[in-house]
C-alpha cells in the first residue's frame, strides 16, 4: 500500500523521484508512511489524505472552512473519540453516521467504531480528512453541547469565585458534582488505567488544559481542554480525595480508590500551585496486583542467585537505588515475597502502599501527624520485627536509625535516590552516616533503570550506523562471557527495534525490563568504605566481582532482542562524546 501512496503522489507531482527515495528509506528505519511523507514535509497532509483515500476507496473531505454540530459528538463515547482519534462529522437522511480517524489504517479503531455502532443498529461511512483538521476537531474536547453548557456555567462560577467566600465554594462545590466534568474526570482516570499508565497529567498549558498519560515511562498528550475547565476538573479531584476545595496556595496531597474491571485500584494525588493554575498529577497503583518475581522484572540469572545469597543473611542493609519511577519498590516487594513464610516477622513503612502482601505488617506513613519513616521505624522496632522495609532513607534520623537496626540483627530494606550502586555510600555519609558504621551494616546495593520492552508484534532487525556499530561491539568485548547466552554473538551482533503497529500505539515499545547493577560489600569492599570509598579502587573491586553496569546491563538486553539501542542510549543519557546518538546509518 505505502508503494501506491507514493506512485499516486509521484503522478500528481506533488513529490518528486528523489524526496520518494528519502521517504522509502525512512520507512524502512521504522517511520510510517505518514510520519515519512507528511512529518518530514515532503508533501502536504491535504495531498496525502487525498492519495490515501484513493488507494482505500474512500471519499475525501476537506473541513478547513467547516464547522461540526456539537449534537455530533453525543453520538460516540467520549473516551472511544479520544482514545481512537474518532471524529464524527455529520449525519446523513437514512441516519447514517459519516466519520474520518486520525489514521484512516488503524485496524483497531476501526474495529471499535463497527463493535459499538454495530450493537446500536446504526450504519457508518468512513471517509478520509487531513490529520491536521481532526486534531483541530478533537483539540476542543469534542464533548458535545453538555461540555459546552458546563463551560458556561463554570465561567460564571468563576466570576462569583473572585471574592473567595466560603459559600461561594460550596456553591461551586454543588455544580461540580453534577456537571459533565464529574463524567470526564471518570473517562480520563478510566482510560489510563486501560492503557496501563502509571500517571496522569492535568496540567495547564497556556489557553489550553493538557491531559497527559505516562505509559511505559513516557508521558503522551491524550487530550486537550480550554483552560476554564481546569479549575472544574482540579475542584472535582480535590473532593473525591478529600483535600481542601477552597485552599489553591499551597501543595496538598490525597487518595481516591475506584474499582475498574474488579480492579481495586488506588490513585494517589498531589496537587501542586502552578502561575496562575494548580496542576494536578495522579499516581496509578494497581492493589489488586501482586508484586512480580525478580525474574519477571527482567532481572538476569546472575543477579538473581546474588540477591537470593544476600537476603538469606540474619542482618545488614539491603539498599536499592534509582531515580522516581524506576521500580525499587518492586524490586523490594519481590526480595520480602522471597522471605515471606511463617517463621519470619516482617514489617514495611510505606508511601503509599504498592502491593498488598498477605503475611506482611504494612504501615503507611502520614506526615500530617507526624508519622514519619523516623518515627515510625523507631515504634516499629519494638515490634520484634525480623525483616524491616523502610520506603525511602531520605534524612539522618532514618539513616541512622536504619543503621542501629542492622546493628541489632534485623535485615533492614530500603532504598535511596543516586545516580548509581557507587552512589550509595557518598550519600549515606553526606546524610549524616558514619562510614565505620556503613562498613559494618552494608551488605549489597542495586542500582537500577526501567527500560522500554520492544512490541513482539512488530519487533524486526534494525541497522545500526556503522561507527555506532564498532563502539557497541567493542563496550560488548568488556562484558564478561558470563553474562553472554549461548547463541549471540559479541563480534556479530544483530539488535532490533519495533516498527510501530496498532498494539503498541505506534512506539514500537510495549512493557518495561528492568536494567540493574548489582556491587557487594565483600570484606574489601567494606574496607574501602571505612577509607571514605575511593571511585577509582571501588571500580576495580567492582571489576574483580564480575559486576557488569546498568549500562551494560541494557546493552545485553539489547543484544537478546528486550530492548533497543535507542533505549540503552536514552537510559545512558550521554555518549562518552557528550552528544545524542543517532542509531541509524
Amino acid at each position: 500500500m505505502n508503494e501506491e501512496v507514493i506512485r499516486i503522489l509521484l503522478e500528481k507531482g506533488v513529490l518528486n523521484a528523489q524526496n520518494a527515495a528519502i521517504v522509502r528509506d525512512l520507512i524502512a528505519r521504522g517511520k510510517t508512511l505518514e510520519q515519512a511523507l507528511v512529518g518530514g514535509r515532503y508533501v502536504s497532509d491535504k495531498d496525502y489524505g487525498q492519495a490515501i483515500a484513493q488507494v482505500l476507496g474512500l471519499d475525501y473531505l476537506d473541513l478547513e472552512n467547516a464547522t461540526i454540530p456539537p449534537e455530533m459528538f453525543q453520538l460516540l463515547p467520549e473516551d472511544m473519540i479520544h482514545s481512537y482519534h474518532i471524529l464524527p462529522i455529520k449525519t446523513e437522511q437514512d441516519g447514517t453516521i459519516v466519520y474520518a480517524m486520525q489514521n484512516p489504517r488503524d485496524i483497531r479503531a476501526d474495529e471499535a467504531m463497527r463493535f459499538y455502532t454495530a450493537g446500536l443498529g446504526i450504519k457508518t461511512k468512513q471517509v478520509v480528512v487531513p490529520s491536521s483538521q481532526i486534531q483541530r476537531f478533537l483539540k476542543g474536547g469534542g464533548v458535545g453541547t453538555e461540555l459546552n453548557e458546563f463551560v458556561a456555567q463554570i465561567g460564571s462560577k468563576e466570576r462569583e469565585k473572585e471574592n473567595e467566600s466560603k459559600k461561594e465554594v460550596k456553591g461551586l462545590q454543588e455544580v461540580i458534582k453534577g456537571a459533565p466534568v464529574a463524567r470526564m474526570l471518570t473517562t480520563i482516570m478510566r482510560n489510563a488505567v486501560e492503557q496501563r499508565a502509571s500517571d496522569i497529567h492535568i496540567e495547564p498549558l497556556g489557553d489550553e488544559c493538557r491531559i497527559r498519560y505516562r505509559i511505559d515511562g513516557v508521558l503522551r498528550t491524550v487530550l486537550t481542554l480550554p483552560v476554564s475547565i481546569l479549575p472544574a476538573l482540579v475542584a472535582r479531584v480535590k473532593v473525591l480525595s478529600n483535600m481542601k476545595l477552597d485552599e489553591t496556595r499551597v501543595p496538598q496531597d490525597g487518595r481516591i480508590r475506584q474499582t475498574y474491571q474488579e480492579k481495586k485500584i488506588d490513585f494517589r494525588i498531589s496537587t501542586l500551585p502552578v502561575v496562575d493554575n494548580e496542576k494536578v498529577v495522579l499516581r496509578i497503583l494497581d492493589t489488586t496486583k501482586g508484586a512480580p518475581s525478580l525474574e519477571q522484572l527482567g532481572f538476569r540469572k546472575q543477579h538473581v542467585t546474588t540477591v537470593m545469597e544476600e537476603i538469606r543473611k540474619s542482618h545488614g542493609m539491603f539498599l536499592v537505588t534509582g531515580p522516581t519511577g524506576s521500580g525499587k519498590s518492586t524490586t523490594l516487594f519481590a526480595c520480602l515475597n522471597l522471605l515471606n513464610n511463617d517463621g519470619v516477622n516482617i514489617s514495611t513503612l510505606e508511601d503509599p502502599v504498592e502491593y498488598y502482601i498477605q503475611g506482611v505488617n504494612q504501615s503507611q506513613i502520614k506526615p500530617q501527624i507526624d508519622y514519619t519513616f523516623a518515627t515510625g521505624l523507631r515504634s516499629m522496632l519494638r515490634q520484634d520485627p525480623n525483616v524491616i522495609m523502610v520506603g525511602e532513607i531520605r534524612d539522618r534520623e532514618t539513616a541512622e536509625l536504619a543503621v542501629h537496626a542492622s546493628l541489632t540483627g534485623h535485615l533492614m530494606f530500603s532504598t535511596l535516590h543516586t545516580n548509581d550502586a557507587f552512589g550509595i555510600v557518598p550519600r549515606l555519609i553526606d546524610i549524616g552516616v558514619e562510614p565505620f558504621l556503613l562498613a559494618v551494616t552494608l551488605n549489597v546495593g542495586v542500582a537500577q533503570r526501567l527500560a522500554r520492552k520492544i512490541c513482539e508484534f512488530c519487533k524486526e532487525p534494525e541497522e545500526i550506523d556503522a561507527v555506532v556499530l564498532s563502539k557497541l561491539i567493542q563496550e560488548l568485548k568488556d562484558i564478561p562471557e558470563s553474562y553472554i547466552e549461548p547463541g549471540l554473538s559479541r563480534e556479530q551482533p544483530v539488535f532490533y527495534h519495533g516498527k510501530g503497529c496498532t498494539r503498541c500505539r505506534q512506539t514500537g515499545y510495549m512493557g518495561r525490563i528492568a536494567i540493574a547493577e548489582v556491587f557487594l560489600f565483600t570484606a574489601n569492599g567494606r574496607k574501602l568504605v571505612e577509607k571514605g570509598f575511593p571511585i577509582t579502587e571501588v571500580q576495580v573491586e567492582a571489576k574483580n566481582q564480575g559486576m557488569i553496569t546498568i549500562r551494560q546491563d541494557a546493552l545485553l538486553k539489547a543484544l537478546e532482542g528486550s530492548t533497543s539501542i535507542e533505549e540503552v542510549f536514552r537510559l545512558s543519557q550521554e555518549t562518552e562524546e557528550g552528544e545524542t546518538v543517532d542509531t541509524k546509518s
